[in-house]
């Protein structure tokens, strides 16, 4: 089993600044780090590149801030807002129904659960899990492409889908750095174990990679054979 804690303290060594949806790691959030604004963002992240979600959330909360004020708002202007996003007719219409059930049947308190976050529109574990860590500070993991991506190109889990490499972390890694394990990890997708020709040569965990050893080695000796 390969050593976790010693991968992701290497890890956090070359990326100090976590990132989560929302907090690009290259720029700081004006607006408040709460529950709120974490579920807002992470909705708001889905299927766009990290860049579009900070600035689609900086237009928001510059305009509407509170689960009330979105709720109110016109569902056109929600639109423009985030249409850096993508898709922002579902999206617009998905925040607009999370911050009207806040608002109304929640007391303007975000749920801290991820059964009662999954009732939420557009909320499937990902961004419940990326709520209960970030917005309450309550260990989890929340996996996203960056994290499902680089925990098999690892060698971390063998797994098909997100889900499984969610369950399959928790087995592995420390309780305690459940929430770094999307932090650190998706700023280490962005800097250096890209999706296509990842940094191998930068790499501060080559030497428990399995690309690194079966994949990347292999094809540098075959180029120069």
């Amino acid at each position: 089993m390969k050593d976790v804690e010693k991968i992701m303290g290497l890890i956090k060594g070359i990326c100090p600044e976590g990132v989560f949806p929302g907090n690009s790691g290259d720029h700081k959030v004006s607006w408040r780090i709460d529950p709120f604004h974490v579920l807002i963002s992470t909705v708001l992240s889905q299927r766009t590149k990290d860049r579009n979600t900070f600035n689609a959330s900086s237009r928001l909360f510059k305009e509407f801030n509170t689960p009330r004020e979105i709720a109110k708002a016109p569902l056109e202007t929600l639109e423009e807002l985030i249409r850096p996003s993508g898709f922002p007719k579902a999206k617009a219409m998905a925040i607009k129904e999370i911050s009207r059930r806040v608002h109304e049947e929640m007391g303007g308190e975000v749920p801290k659960t991820i059964e009662e976050l999954l009732t939420l529109p557009m909320v499937g574990r990902k961004t419940a899990n990326c709520v209960l860590s970030y917005g309450f500070g309550i260990d989890a993991i929340c996996v996203d492409t960056h994290v499902h991506r680089i925990s098999n190109r690892i060698g971390l889990v063998k797994t098909r889908n997100p889900e499984e490499t969610e369950y399959a972390l928790k087995k592995i890694v420390p309780k305690h750095l459940w929430i770094d394990v999307n932090s650190l990890l998706v700023r280490f997708g962005q800097t250096v174990c890209q999706p296509r020709n990842p940094h191998c040569w930068d790499c501060p965990i080559c030497s428990f990679c399995d690309y690194y050893s079966k994949i990347y080695i292999k094809s540098r000796t075959s180029t120069h054979t």
